[in-house]
C-alpha cells in the first residue's frame, strides 16, 4: 500500500466518522474540496473497493442504510471514541492530512516528534501482522556492548516519545520489551510464530506506569499532591486506578494499585516539591534517597 492510498483511506474514514451519517454525493462534495481529488469525483467502483480495503486494514466496517436514503455510516462508531489503535490512527493521520491541506497553518501547529518510529516502526508492524520473527541488534543503556536477540513481536506501545515492542525473546525464553530507538539493526526472518491468544497487551501493562513490568508486586501507593498541581493530576491521572481519597486545605491525596516501577519513581521526582510519597514506606525511602543524592550534587546534602 502506498502512502498516498493510505492517506486517502484515512481521509475517507475520518470524513464518514465526523459526519456520523453521510450520502455518497456528500462524500464526493467534500472529496472535491480535498487535496486528493485533482478535480475528479470518486468513482462508484473505487468507493466500493475502498470500503472493502478499509475493513481489511483497519477492521472498520462502513455500512449503508438503504432505507434511510443510501446513507453511509461506521458500524459501532462509539467504540472508536473509547481509544485504542484505531482511534489513534485516525486522530494522527486525519490531523496530518488536514494540516497538509492547509499549508498556511503548518508553521502554527507544533507536534512532539517520536524519532524511534521513523525507521523501524513499519517493519515491526509488518512482522506482527505476518507472524514472523525479528532479529535485533540492540544497544541497551545499561550495557557497554550491543547484543543480538530473536524476538516474536506481540505488541507495540508508545510512552514518552518512544516506541517499544514487547514479545517473546528466544534467547531469554521470556517476555521482554525493547525500545525501537535503541535498535541498531533489524532483520525480518522467515521463521513463523503463533501469537498466543492468552496474551493480552492491555492486561500485561495494566499494573505498570510506563513500559517496565518486572517481577515486583502490585502495591497500594499514596501520593500527597500540593497546590494547583492537584488539578493537573485530576485532569490527567497518573494511572487508571487513581482515586482521590483525601482532600484538604491546599492538598489532595491520591491512591493507586500498581507496581512502583522505575518510570513511576522518575515521574514522582519530576514533580518536585509538589508531590510527596505517603505510602508505602519502602517507596518513600527510595524517593527520599534519590532526593538526598540530588541535593548533595548541588552542595546542599547532609
Amino acid at each position: 500500500m502506498t502512502k498516498d492510498l493510505f492517506d486517502k483511506y484515512i481521509w475517507f474514514v475520518d470524513t464518514i466518522y465526523r459526519a456520523g451519517r453521510i450520502t455518497f454525493a456528500e462524500i464526493n462534495a467534500k472529496w472535491l474540496r480535498s487535496k486528493f481529488s485533482d478535480g475528479e469525483k470518486i468513482p462508484r467502483r473505487t468507493f466500493c473497493n475502498w470500503r472493502d480495503a478499509i475493513e481489511q486494514v483497519f477492521d472498520i466496517n462502513i455500512l449503508c442504510d438503504r432505507k434511510g436514503g443510501y446513507v453511509y455510516y461506521i458500524e459501532n462508531a462509539e467504540d472508536m471514541e473509547k481509544g485504542g489503535v484505531r482511534s489513534w490512527l485516525l486522530n494522527t493521520f486525519a490531523v496530518n492530512n488536514l494540516i497538509n491541506e492547509s499549508h498556511h497553518l503548518k508553521r502554527r501547529i507544533l507536534f512532539e516528534e517520536i524519532p524511534s518510529g521513523r525507521r523501524f516502526l513499519t517493519p515491526v508492524i509488518e512482522a506482527m501482522r505476518d507472524g514472523v520473527e525479528l532479529r535485533l541488534l540492540y544497544q541497551s543503556f545499561w550495557r557497554d556492548e550491543a547484543a543480538t536477540y530473536t524476538l516474536q513481536p506481540y505488541c507495540l506501545k508508545v510512552f514518552r516519545q518512544r516506541w517499544y515492542v514487547t514479545g517473546l525473546c528466544r534467547e531469554r525464553d521470556a517476555l521482554r520489551t525493547f525500545s525501537l530507538d535503541r535498535i541498531q539493526r533489524l532483520e525480518t526472518l522467515d521463521s513463523k510464530f503463533v501469537y498466543p491468544k492468552s496474551f493480552d497487551p492491555a492486561a500485561f501493562f495494566a499494573d505498570s506506569f510506563g513500559v517496565s513490568t518486572g517481577d515486583m508486586e502490585v502495591m497500594t501507593v499514596r501520593l500527597k499532591v500540593y497546590g494547583v498541581h492537584c488539578k493537573y493530576v485530576r485532569a490527567l491521572p497518573l494511572h487508571h486506578t487513581q482515586e482521590e481519597v483525601e482532600t484538604g486545605d491546599g492538598y489532595a491525596v491520591f491512591e493507586y494499585r500498581m507496581k512502583p516501577t522505575f518510570e513511576f519513581k522518575q515521574e514522582i521526582l519530576s514533580r518536585g516539591r509538589e508531590m510527596e510519597v505517603v505510602a508505602p514506606q519502602s517507596l518513600r525511602d527510595e524517593v527520599a534517597e534519590e532526593i538526598r543524592v540530588m541535593a548533595s550534587r548541588y552542595g546542599t546534602g547532609g
